[in-house]
């Protein structure tokens, strides 16, 4: 029961940090890193034991299929250059600096484990960098970057810690094996994801409770990770595949489902990234407690780790922006040297390192302490807090000193032309409808205005206004004046989601027009 309340308990802080984070005006990531060093310095508290195979399967999953949802396929066709040099290409170099570094200053590390290290400190979280740089009104470019590194890098730097932590359990390696496993794993992952994929799309399309699809949707990207690693592909991979194709093929109708899914799962990445935060500091109480009195060391051999992941992000994107800049790309980030710096600062590493922190087994298969395990976890810690709560408070000053800002213009631009392009497709879908039902001359020209009504809300980004039915009208007229307002409203969402299938349209603007037309068809119910 003690552990229950301390779930529950994790829970009920994460919550009230949100609210806090709002009225002072720090990014909820940044407080609930705050809360678990408090859960690691409070006496008294029951030890939670998970055990460590159970770490990544219970915690990745759902924040990888969550942040998957906020993009889309054409988004990483359009970016592709910024995801290799940052997903896969800094990760790879980041890791190596991080193993060489660990290796020289950490006593009774193997090469293994230091590589398992510079593995689960390599990838950046998508969620705390876009919780911290989505309030500064950065432009979309470099959040949606953020996102899309957030993803794949996971994917990359999972493979690389599992192969360093099988070699360090096991006391044998095979670069041939390695090489393989690499090879195999994305395109396994990325197969069956999409075979998944069609599955659940078949089962949400025949699910009718709101409630029910979203339930399933909690359960879809366990099932992904589960069967990938069941086939020693990558888990990762397989989440970010399934929840990329339903989202492709999202049912335009599904108007509650959006609604309430949307909330759901906002919910769900919110309570997830407490419960991790606080078991960590759980964990870290007892690592803390095993290693007194050599604090002060272990401190100064993390504070240098801290400096190498940043410095090494630094000068990368500062090449990076230099290669990206030289492309014509309308959509390339970074740009420039500014652009480049504010990226490199918002490389926090959050859940994706903790759970790999915390998933380190107990032993090796000779029954030894696996090399180093308790400073690893400390190493691990310290670089979450500094890449957290250092870039957190300091961002907003630096993306202002830089004059980093959102191109608010182009911004409102893809909103006014996916907005126009709503409208549109419903006053055409109205005047077939004119023509083939002869409507009434008050009733045409009523949903007119009240297409128009909607296009000034999504140009103002306001909530759309409640209109009253006219009293007058017959029962009759109210039904034919609401079949027919579906009739366009669903013609506007079926060009909404077809633009969001097409190269270069931000999916940010996508969602933001398809809910005010969700809200508007909600008011029909």
């Amino acid at each position: 029961m003690s552990e229950l309340a301390v779930i529950i308990g994790l829970m009920l802080a994460t919550v009230l940090l949100v609210g806090v984070g709002e009225r002072i005006r720090l990014p909820y990531p940044v407080l609930v890193t705050v809360l678990g060093i408090a859960v690691a310095l409070i006496p008294g508290l029951p030890v939670l034991v998970v055990p460590p195979e159970l770490i990544l399967p219970l915690f990745l999953p759902p924040l990888l299929y969550a942040t998957a949802q906020r993009t889309s396929w054409s988004m990483f066709k359009v970016r592709w250059r910024s995801i290799l040099l940052l997903a896969v290409v800094l990760v790879l170099i980041t890791v190596a600096a991080v193993a060489v570094t660990a290796w020289l200053l950490v006593p009774g590390i193997t090469i293994a484990a230091a590589v398992a290290l510079g593995a689960l400190t390599a990838p950046p979280d998508p969620v705390a960098a876009e919780a911290v740089a989505g309030p500064l009104r950065m432009p979309r470019r470099l959040v949606a970057v953020l996102q899309s590194e957030g993803l794949f890098n996971d994917a990359v730097a999972l493979v690389i810690y599992q192969l360093a932590v099988a070699a360090a359990v096991t006391g044998s390696y095979s670069p041939w094996g390695a090489l393989l496993r690499f090879v195999y794993s994305a395109p396994a992952a990325v197969v069956l994801g999409l075979a998944l994929g069609w599955v659940a799309r078949w089962v949400l399309t025949r699910t009718a409770e709101a409630t029910a699809r979203s339930g399933l949707t909690l359960v879809i990207p366990f099932a992904a990770y589960l069967l990938a690693e069941s086939v020693h592909a990558s888990g990762v991979l397989a989440v970010v595949t399934v929840a990329l194709y339903i989202g492709h093929t999202v049912d335009e109708s599904d108007v509650d489902g959006r609604l309430s899914g949307g909330a759901f799962w906002e919910v769900v990445e919110l309570l997830v990234t407490g419960v991790a935060f606080g078991l960590i500091g759980l964990e870290l109480r007892e690592v803390l407690t095993a290693n007194e009195g050599r604090l002060l060391e272990i401190g100064g051999r993390a504070a240098l780790i801290c400096v190498v992941v940043i410095v090494v992000r630094t000068l990368w994107l500062g090449m990076g922006a230099w290669l990206v800049g030289r492309s014509g790309d309308p959509e390339r980030a970074p740009r420039n040297w500014r652009e480049g710096l504010v990226l490199s600062w918002c490389g926090m590493r959050g859940l994706a390192t903790l759970a790999l922190a915390l998933a380190i087994p107990l032993a090796t298969d000779a029954g030894a302490e696996f090399p180093a395990r308790a400073e690893l976890l400390l190493i691990a810690f310290a670089v979450i807090v500094v890449t957290m709560v250092l870039p957190g408070l300091t961002l907003p000053a630096l993306v202002k000193v830089l004059g980093v800002q959102a191109e608010s213009d182009a911004e409102q631009a893809a909103d006014e032309l996916l907005a126009k392009r709503a409208y549109k497709a419903g006053i055409k879908r109205l005047k077939e409808l004119d023509a083939i039902r002869d409507l009434p001359e008050d009733m045409f020209a009523k949903i007119q205005s009240r297409q128009k009504g909607l296009l000034a809300a999504l140009y103002a980004d306001k909530e759309p206004q409640n209109y009253e039915e006219e009293q007058a009208l017959r029962i009759k007229s109210i039904q034919l004046f609401r079949e027919i307002q579906i009739e366009v409203l669903a013609a506007a969402r079926r060009e909404v989601l077809k633009a969001r299938t097409e190269a270069g349209t931000d999916p940010q603007a996508v969602d933001r027009v398809l809910r005010r037309i969700d809200l508007r068809s909600a008011q029909m119910h």
